[in-house]
């Protein structure tokens, strides 16, 4: 039997590759637990979630929480399906199904786990690692998301395909998955512009390796390079004034990605 949560992984990808076939559409989800109902929130994925899932079609990525303290009780989740249409079947599917029906109201008999949830619906960039099923063991991982300037977005992305990663990767840094949002995520980001937005994921051995490896790749002679000419060429700054926004995160023990 094929383990549940390892069809497709957020994991290291060796190459950068063309993602112009990964037609998925990926869910990121953010939960945020009641006070105190965290560790619940696990043991519910942990025992039935995953397991129904992938029973339903769902294509379990990774689970992380945020590094160090997580005073917001925040699970942060990837799961895909193999089109946007199949994203509702599968998962009405799956929330009609008596097994999670029984999970959740047991689960929920002293009160709600989850008091907020976010999702945002993604597609890989067409410079986006191909991800493989691999746990590679103790990494910390790095959610990433840039909002451009109006229409400055294919400069970004440009930026990223010729020069970004491959300095990445040459200092370090672990590429995994780049996305946009769907054009219809109005108000499901933020700041709320899905035409403007990547997100991605990078992965570093720990802290040091992680503050070392932006140190080196910030002081590159061919970044700093790559930068004045992108922005040359579109006329100014790519991002919007604090438009770089970044949160270290762990993945949990029931993550395939490790």
């Amino acid at each position: 039997m094929k383990k549940f949560f390892s069809l497709v992984t957020l994991l290291v990808a060796t190459t950068i590759a063309q993602a112009a076939a990964d037609t998925r559409c990926v869910e990121m989800r953010t939960y945020y637990a009641a006070e105190g109902k965290l560790d619940a929130l696990h043991k519910r994925f942990r025992d039935h979630t995953v397991k129904l899932f992938a029973k339903h079609g769902i294509e379990n990525l990774g689970y992380f929480v945020p590094l160090g303290d997580n005073p917001e009780r925040k699970l942060v989740f990837f799961i895909a399906y193999p089109s946007r249409a199949e994203r509702d079947t599968r998962w009405n599917a799956f929330f009609a199904d008596p097994a999670w029906q029984k999970a959740y109201k047991e689960s929920e008999v002293d009160g709600k786990l989850v008091t907020k949830a976010e999702t945002v619906y993604l597609t890989a960039t067409d410079y986006s690692p191909v991800a493989k099923a691999e746990s590679v063991g103790n990494r910390i991982f790095e959610l990433r998301t840039y909002v451009t300037e109006p229409g400055r977005l294919p400069n970004l992305n440009a930026r990223f395909r010729d020069h970004t990663v491959k300095l990445f990767a040459k200092h370090g840094i672990t590429n995994l998955p780049y996305w946009t949002p769907h054009a219809d995520q109005k108000g499901a980001v933020t700041p709320p512009d899905p035409a403007n937005t990547l997100i991605y994921l990078i992965a570093h051995k720990d802290e040091a390796a992680r503050q070392a490896s932006f140190g080196a790749f910030g002081k590159d002679a061919d970044w700093q390079a790559a930068r004045k000419a992108s922005e040359e060429k579109a006329g100014g700054a790519l991002t919007v004034k604090n438009g770089v926004k970044f949160v270290l995160l762990k993945p949990t023990d029931y993550s395939a990605v490790k």
